[in-house]
């Protein structure tokens, strides 16, 4: 799918923390292709990486992703207490010819990883922040084994998707990532700009919100990003119960 409360918080607690006032708005003006173009929901998905189109840093706004930098969540899956925590890496992976950011994602329960990621990310020179891949592992019978929906561009039909615009709109609908094999084709439309949300980590202002679903899985989430932070929290609004809210950022 980046506070801190501690982690005895109730599930009460963390959906008080979710209070929303929100008002829609529009992303700002752009020349470059929108999302909906690079990265479509519908029709063929062949979209076009070009190393040469793009950058070293990821900076976009709303998911700017600075190697050092920890975010660390709270949350609740179902009826257990979790949290999240995401570090950018300072080393890169080379997909696609693209060298890509590593920001490792690890969930605990009382205290144990009972999942371990590694996303990868590229920022193109429009300003789209690109989502090259995963290698993801969870917890099974007290070892870590790598999920079926692991997947890296360009490896049996993998194909990357775009996992933030470089200037949302409201309505901008795009596709995050392609594994037909691994099931992994999440999707995301972008519902509103310019809204409030409290977190455990503060409150803020022109927050972004998407929504995310697979059209694969009975669920639909929404995330929240506010300008300079990254995501600030998300929760699952149709499915099984899941939020998570940030609570610190270490920089």
């Amino acid at each position: 799918m980046t506070r801190r409360l501690p982690s005895g918080a109730s599930a009460a607690a963390l959906t008080a923390g979710l209070a929303l006032l929100m008002a829609g708005g529009v992303g700002a003006a752009s020349r470059s292709p929108r999302p909906g173009e690079l990265a479509p929901i519908q029709g063929t998905y062949a979209p076009k990486i070009d190393p040469a189109n793009f950058v070293a840093r990821i900076d976009n706004r709303y998911l700017p992703y600075k190697p050092g930098t920890r975010f660390h969540f709270v949350g609740v899956r179902g009826t257990t207490r979790q949290t999240d925590d995401q570090v950018v890496m300072h080393r890169t992976k080379r997909i696609l010819g693209v060298r890509s950011t590593v920001v490792r994602d690890t969930v605990s329960e009382r205290g144990r990883a009972v999942e371990r990621t590694d996303d990868w990310y590229a920022q193109d020179r429009q300003g789209n922040v690109w989502y090259m891949g995963e290698d993801s592992f969870e917890l099974k019978n007290g070892r870590f084994v790598k999920a079926s929906d692991s997947w890296k561009g360009g490896v049996n039909g993998a194909k990357p998707g775009i996992i933030m615009p470089a200037h949302p709109r409201r309505g901008d609908a795009y596709r995050q990532e392609y594994y037909p094999p691994g099931k992994a084709l999440d999707e995301a439309r972008v519902l509103r700009l310019n809204g409030m949300l409290t977190v455990p980590f503060g409150r803020f202002k022109q927050v972004l919100v998407t929504s995310d679903r697979s059209p694969l899985e009975p669920q639909t989430e929404h995330k929240y990003y506010a300008p300079g932070v990254g995501e600030i929290a998300e929760r699952v609004v149709k499915g099984h119960h899941e939020q998570f809210t940030l609570v610190s950022v270490t920089r």
